[in-house]
Formats: C-alpha cells, structure tokens, sequence
C-alpha cells in the first residue's frame, strides 16, 4: 500500500473514531437532559423517566424498521432503567448496559 492508500485509511479511522465519540456524548447529553427534565415533572417515577428518555434518545437502537430495534429496546428497558434514580440519572451506565444489549441482540440474530 503506497503512502496515498495508507492517508487514507488513517482518514477514515480518524473520521470513524470522532463520529463514534459524538454518537457516544449525544446519548449521553440526550439522555441526561430527558431524565431531569422529565424526574422534575410531578407525578413521575425514575421508572418510566428512564422508560421515556431510552425511547426518546434511540440513537444506539437504529431505525424502527430494523429487526433488532425492538431486542435492543426491550433488552435496555428490561434491563438499564433501574440504573437511573432521581438523585442521578446514571447516563454513563446506562449507555454501558445498552451497548452490552446492542451487543447481545447481535449476537442471537
């Protein structure tokens, strides 16, 4: 591989590695927003805050045509929402235990 060829594979790492991070920072920010905005509402549980911001902030699960959507959904709100408490809303483990669903649903298609 000449030195055009070998530019171009750092580039497209490079390219890869930042869309990653933002995809990463935005579930993140998206869903720690979701959470404290919707745990301030009266009437609201942790439960169906973490429920409502999974949905909302679906980034990780893809488009709602694809047949892993609704795995990787039921898995993360199966088994991440109990992650989240009014005090903190947990948005790094959460994103944590919903790639290891991501992750999971993979691996049984």
């Amino acid at each position: 591989m000449g030195e055009r060829g070998m530019g171009s594979v750092l580039m497209v790492c490079l390219v890869l590695g930042l869309l990653i991070g933002q995809s990463t920072a935005s579930f993140q920010s998206c869903y720690k927003d979701c959470f404290v905005l919707c745990i301030t509402t009266p009437g609201n549980s942790s439960l169906s805050c973490s429920t409502k911001c999974l949905e909302k902030c679906n980034s990780p699960f893809g488009n709602v045509q694809d047949t892993q959507y609704f795995c990787k959904l039921g898995c993360s709100t199966s088994m991440c929402t109990s992650l989240s408490s009014k005090q903190d809303p947990g948005e790094g483990k959460v994103e944590s235990c919903v790639d290891s669903c991501s992750k999971t649903c993979a691996t049984k298609n």
